[in-house]
């Protein structure tokens, strides 16, 4: 693999040529500018700008901060909601229809006003598109063919929808702090619109948001930028811009660091941190993320379609050894679908090491002799070292891997299109219900490669139509202690019958320039916010 580091003068030279840096105060200066934060990040996975479409983790960041929502969860107690664009909210007895009432003065970042209209055109707009994401919202009783007496205006600043089932009420308000229900500027996109796209096109490389900072510019692998938007509603941010440096290896992530070249290492391995926690210069900062790491495996091969081999893989990890060294301080071991933070969470930890009876599986199986499979790995850590660990273990059974090594983007499409044979991956909560990942991991309505729904159960070709029937159960328990036994009784069903291996929850640390001030990750892809963050 080749190492590309970023010098000093190579970032400098890259802000005078995005026109970011005014002057230079001398040879030897290292600092960043004071008015802008430059984050070493690994965002190989990003595919899109658009709201509509952009269901990716590194996406997820920018999209929290250069959108806003009707409502927002609160990163330091997720299960508070809050108005961003909402005044006001209330649900009807039936509880199935939602009416809001905005603030009034919004404004997009490109001036436009912010009114009832760019909302229910946006909510509208990611039902029509039916992007990857869209499903968070038809999962109301919407689609094409009835979003839009669904989802209508009355009033220059009101709104309202219904949804099909009285769902608990938290879960359709939770939904609404998704990226895809982020609200675009209506009379921006229209114009850019192109046979009929929405303006699609257009937004994949653009900006069309209100929130605290808008897009400015994105390189694929290279550069991302993000410019202050003077128009925001609330609070405006300190910085006048921020910088990510695509920069996937870790070791070079924390020599940028150290050498002032970045504010801000996001992907730094374990080793970096412990090394980096006696510089007085240098600050870290954890949290918990709802994030889980996983090993999929696809059940249109024969062989990882039996039952016994779905277990042998589970007793084929080392998880005590991954957790002490690889994931140390970045994640701990945890074997459910469901992170912790989230109700109904489980802290069941049933599988070790276990080559014998992985052996004994297989046989079983018909397989005693071995057989040989791939495996595709976004070549980033920790995954690609957990990847080459279970190679090993695996090894040791008759299990061959071949490991199929491709950035973020390239393993992403081909394990959406179910072409892949194992893949290592991670998936986070994309709103703070247990539905969230009850509905991707243990729900798969249809199992057609025609399939409208593709949640992590299809792409692994995993045909579960009883574990459906109870998730959608779950969705319906209005209360919450009975819902969280659902939830824990789906997840012992999961644990003993699915085709995921579950590895590891994410602990997310950052490490930060002591000159850095107010910057918090945030529990979910989307809510690290950089509004706050401040420089001295």
């Amino acid at each position: 693999m080749t190492v590309k580091f970023f010098t000093r003068r190579t970032l400098l030279l890259a802000l005078l040529a995005s026109g970011l840096c005014s002057s230079l105060t001398g040879p030897a200066a290292a600092a960043t500018p004071p008015d802008t934060l430059v984050q070493a990040f690994a965002f190989d996975d990003i595919i899109t700008m658009d709201p509509a479409e952009s269901f990716e983790i590194s996406g997820g960041e920018i999209i929290g901060n250069t959108y806003e929502r009707l409502i927002r969860f609160d990163p330091s107690e997720p299960s508070q909601l809050s108005g961003s664009l909402a005044q006001s909210w209330t649900i009807s007895a039936d509880g199935k229809t939602f009416s809001f009432e905005l603030k009034p003065g919004l404004r997009f970042a490109s001036g436009n006003p912010l009114s009832a209209e760019d909302v229910v055109f946006s909510l509208q707009r990611a039902v029509l598109l039916d992007k990857t994401p869209a499903f968070i919202l038809t999962q109301f009783g919407w689609d094409k063919a009835t979003v839009a007496a669904k989802v209508r205006q009355t009033g220059p600043l009101t709104l309202q929808f219904d949804i099909d089932k009285p769902y608990a009420p938290s879960f359709v308000l939770n939904c609404l702090t998704a990226n895809v229900a982020s609200v675009v500027d209506k009379k921006l996109l229209l114009g850019k619109a192109q046979n009929g796209d929405l303006g699609a096109a257009w937004l994949k490389l653009n900006h069309a948001g209100s929130g605290p900072f808008k897009l400015r510019e994105w390189r694929a692998n290279e550069l991302l930028v993000l410019d202050r938007n003077d128009a925001f509603h609330g609070p405006k941010p300190a910085l006048a811009r921020v910088i990510y440096r695509h920069v996937k290896e870790a070791a070079t992530q924390r020599l940028l660091l150290e050498k002032g070249d970045v504010d801000i290492a996001r992907n730094l391995a374990p080793q970096d941190l412990t090394a980096l926690a006696a510089n007085k210069d240098i600050k870290l900062t954890s949290t918990a993320k709802g994030t889980v790491y996983y090993l999929s495996l696809n059940q249109k091969n024969p062989n990882l379609a039996k039952p016994q081999v779905r277990e042998a893989f589970k007793w084929l990890v080392d998880y005590d050894a991954i957790g002490a060294t690889l994931i140390k301080d970045i994640g701990v071991v945890h074997q459910n679908f469901l992170p912790q933070g989230l109700l109904g969470a489980s802290s069941e930890r049933p599988f070790k090491l276990d080559v014998a009876k992985a052996k004994s599986l297989l046989t079983q199986a018909g397989l005693g002799d071995g057989f040989k499979v791939t495996m595709d790995v976004r070549t980033a850590q920790p995954v690609q070292g957990i990847a080459e660990a279970i190679q090993q273990t695996a090894k040791r059974a008759g299990i061959a891997i071949e490991i199929i090594p491709g950035d973020g983007k390239q393993t992403l499409t081909k394990y959406r299109a179910r072409k892949h044979d194992i893949y290592i991956g991670e998936w986070g909560a994309d709103y703070w219900d247990p539905h969230t990942n009850a509905d991707t991991f243990a729900r798969n309505p249809d199992n057609s490669d025609e399939a409208r729904l593709k949640p992590l159960s299809w792409r692994n070709a995993w045909d579960i139509p009883a574990l459906t029937l109870k998730s959608d159960a779950a969705l319906l328990e209005r209360d919450a202690a009975k819902r969280a036994k659902q939830y824990q009784a789906l997840q012992t069903e999961f644990r003993q019958t699915s085709p995921f291996v579950m590895l590891f929850q994410q602990t997310q640390v950052a490490a930060l320039r002591a000159t850095v001030n107010g910057f918090k990750l945030g529990p979910t892809s989307d809510s690290t916010y950089l509004a706050p963050v401040t420089k001295r």
